[in-house]
């Protein structure tokens, strides 16, 4: 029986994700009546029988009526929350219609990075010390940043608690740093707040806790009644420590030993069931050393950008052909990669400017095991490095026959790159 007959799958998706795309291509191999909500309205949406829908991301339950006025016209089967923006929106239209999803609440708690800590504190699992901290001194009981500065046991990192991406995640080693990381993230909570109407409960504060030392991965998975299904764990080769954290080569299999892999979910599990997560994909980033896996992250969502198009399941689909499946019931194939080892490299930004040119693109796509190289942001638009920016110039994906052929490739073809980038009126070309 063909998925469309079951009822329509929504997808609710930012206009600024790279997602949809992907989504909608494995909507298309799984024949799955498909609509698309989204924060703003298509051109052409009043002649698309339904194909899309403008819904309100921000005020939620204004969102949830809208998509159950919808499902009075376009009956719907599921619903799939793309990107972190949609995901509560999605679980709590989910549960209004009585379709398969996680509880708005455990969705919540995984969306907010204190909350987040808050829910695994009695878990078990290793986790740092934290603490919530206004932004702003005032007559915060305790104090503020500036009389909490002198005391901190550092080095500790500071996290705005509802951004992603990387984006404010700053280490301070010293309390000189500590300020410059609240006054920088007061900058980007006030960018953040002019553009999508940031909560108030968010903007004024930020998390600080123990930077986490070691090896970081990253682990993709699917839930199913609260069961977890490992789909790739990716190891992260390059060191991230600060002071911010822009995230670049993702590489599977992990080469960890397969002792420390087990432990790795073991955790993810643990912190699910404690989350409360029990449906649909995950997304978990950890830290690794000799205390065990630490918990970093864990996103009710799937993977963020085009690094999906690292993985390819053979026979069982790509990982949007698994999520959809998975959501609308229909069976799921067992998830064997089609090749020994991938990866993806998402392409830093340089420095900041006006992007001109782009040289080399060819010769990257030519280095032996390189699937693709795709420059994401176009020519003329303005780069916003980390901590303050929350893209990517692009993706590079590889696949070989070991972990190491992936890590190098990915390596040679981002050599192979150059960007002409348009700075206070001067060209500068950055590798």
């Amino acid at each position: 029986m063909k998925a469309a007959r079951q009822g329509r799958l929504l997808l609710l998706v930012p206009t600024t994700s790279y997602r949809i795309g992907d989504f909608l291509d494995a909507a298309g191999r799984l024949e799955v009546d498909v609509a698309v909500g989204s924060d703003q309205r298509a051109v052409l949406e009043a002649f698309s029988d339904g194909a899309t829908i403008t819904l309100d991301f921000k005020a939620l339950d204004h969102g949830v009526g809208q998509i159950l006025d919808y499902h009075a016209e376009y009956p719907l089967a599921a619903i799939i929350g793309v990107d972190q923006e949609t995901t509560l929106l999605a679980a709590r239209a989910a549960e209004a219609l009585g379709l398969s999803h996680n509880t708005p609440s455990a969705v919540e708690a995984a969306g907010n990075k204190h909350r987040f800590r808050s829910r695994l504190a009695n878990s078990g699992l290793p986790a740092p010390w934290f603490t919530l901290l206004p932004l702003e001194d005032g007559d915060t009981p305790g104090g503020g940043p500036a009389a909490l500065a002198p005391t901190m046991s550092y080095p500790v990192v500071l996290k705005p608690l509802a951004l992603s991406a990387s984006r404010g995640v700053i280490r301070a080693d010293n309390p000189e740093q500590f300020m410059a990381a609240i006054q920088r993230i007061k900058t980007i909570l006030a960018t953040e707040g002019e553009r999508n109407n940031a909560a108030a409960d968010t903007a004024g504060q930020v998390l600080v806790e123990d930077y986490i030392p070691g090896r970081e991965v990253a682990l993709e998975g699917l839930l199913h009644g609260g069961r977890l299904q490992v789909l790739a764990l990716f190891d992260k080769p390059d060191p991230l420590e600060g002071p911010y954290f822009e995230e670049t080569i993702y590489v599977t299999p992990s080469r960890l030993p397969a002792s420390v892999q087990a432990g790795i979910t073991a955790t993810v599990g643990r912190a699910v069931e404690s989350l409360g997560l029990r449906e649909g994909p995950i997304h978990a980033e950890l830290r690794i050393n000799d205390g065990g896996a630490w918990l970093i992250e864990v996103a009710a969502r799937s993977i963020g950008g085009l690094c999906s198009r690292a993985l390819d399941f053979g026979d069982g689909g790509r990982l949007e052909d698994l999520i959809i499946r998975r959501a609308m019931g229909l069976p799921v194939a067992p998830a064997d990669p089609r090749q020994p080892a991938s990866g993806v490299m998402m392409i830093p930004i340089p420095g900041p400017g006006v992007l001109r040119q782009v040289r080399g693109l060819d010769a990257a796509r030519r280095v032996e095991g390189i699937q693709d190289a795709v420059i994401s942001i176009p020519l003329g638009d303005t780069l916003v490095p980390v901590p303050d920016g929350n893209r990517y110039m692009g993706f590079i994906f590889a696949g070989c026959d070991t972990p190491q052929a992936v890590e190098t490739a990915l390596r040679t073809a981002h050599g192979e790159l150059e960007f002409v980038i348009e700075a206070n009126d001067a060209k500068n070309t950055a590798k």
